[in-house]
């Protein structure tokens, strides 16, 4: 999708990887995509990541949609840990402090 988007007109800068977590797929899937999101990186464009609340979460949890902080935390820091550069949440606050912990473990930089 990325190649076609630049032969279709599309700077290469502009364009971001996003797998759909959660459209789509089954919970499997969405797990199978999370193990191998480094993969992603060798496309050779930013990736991002969408895992705030998601049902995959929720059935492996057994939790409702307003009770998945923690399972929606530990997808995005395993996936900044794999090389996401993106996420997209409904739980900014929280979310802004685990990624700076999980992004600052990936790359060097100074406190």
């Amino acid at each position: 999708a990325a190649a076609r988007a630049i032969a279709a007109g599309v700077p290469k800068e502009k364009v971001i990887v996003d797998p759909g977590i959660g459209f789509g797929k089954t919970a499997d899937q969405n797990w199978e995509v999370m193990r191998r999101f480094s993969e992603l990186r060798e496309l050779g464009h930013p990736v991002l990541v969408g895992t705030s609340r998601k049902s995959f979460i929720g059935k492996l949890l057994d939790l409702p949609v307003t009770d998945r902080l923690e399972g929606t935390t530990a997808t995005v820091v395993g996936a900044v840990l794999r090389g996401a550069d993106i996420v997209r949440v409904h739980d900014v606050r929280q979310m802004v402090r685990a990624v700076r912990v999980a992004d600052r473990m990936r790359r060097p930089g100074s406190d």
